[in-house]
């Protein structure tokens, strides 16, 4: 495998070898940079973008906060939003049924390796405890492979946090809300804001559950 090219080919042979619907790479580089293979129908990729279903999307606002896989019947679809947008997702073809692995890697880098379908609870029960640490494994080979692929790999100037701001972090990761926050650090909420703000604006992040996310992946903060 010498090409990124070559990576969406195995993705179309993995989705097709596990009897799939669909299997999809997605890579985002600490500065912005892209890159992604997989079996999604180019609409819904389209549409995704155009929705700004980033924001939304439950699969990545959990894996923003954690290191191990999700299976998408375990995450919160209660909000409007939420509602809304696997409502669209099923309308794409996406499948109703999904297992995503959260992947970090060098100076920043974020990935995700997911495989979903369309069956009931039970069928999908059966192939997760089949195939589970394939699909582990198969995640972090293919992310290794993109890596060293990268025709330019993004690199990231370490940023520096203070140590009020790591604190909120390190506690918006664990869970915390901003009050909870101020109390643990004795300081005002307002000032709690501030921090956060401070961190996001130096990290370089969309919201506060993407500066999070950047912060453990570069090594700042740690759960």
């Amino acid at each position: 495998m010498r090409r990124l090219e070559d990576l969406q080919r195995l993705t179309e042979e993995m989705r097709d070898c596990l009897g799939i619907d669909h299997l999809v790479y997605h890579w985002m580089g600490a500065q912005g940079a892209q890159y992604g293979c997989g079996t999604y129908s180019p609409l819904w990729l389209a549409r995704y973008a155009a929705q700004g279903y980033l924001r939304v999307d439950p699969v990545i606002q959990s894996c923003f906060q954690r290191v191990h896989p999700v299976d998408w019947k375990a995450l919160d679809w209660s909000s409007k939003a939420a509602r809304a947008f696997l409502k669209d997702a099923l309308a794409h073809g996406v499948g109703n049924q999904g297992f995503t692995v959260p992947i970090r890697g060098p100076n920043g880098q974020f990935a995700i390796f997911t495989v979903s379908h369309s069956c009931d609870d039970a069928l999908w029960a059966d192939f997760l405890a089949q195939w589970r640490a394939e699909l582990i494994l198969a995640a972090h080979g293919i992310n290794a492979k993109a890596l060293e692929l990268m025709p330019e790999p993004a690199t990231q100037t370490p940023v520096a946090l203070s140590p009020r701001e790591l604190d909120a972090m390190r506690l918006l990761a664990t869970g915390l809300s901003r009050a909870q926050i101020a109390a643990e650090l004795n300081i005002s909420e307002h000032t709690v804001r501030v921090y956060i703000e401070g961190a996001r604006f130096k990290l370089g992040a969309l919201n506060t559950t993407h500066a999070v996310a950047r912060a453990l992946s570069c090594g700042l903060i740690a759960i």
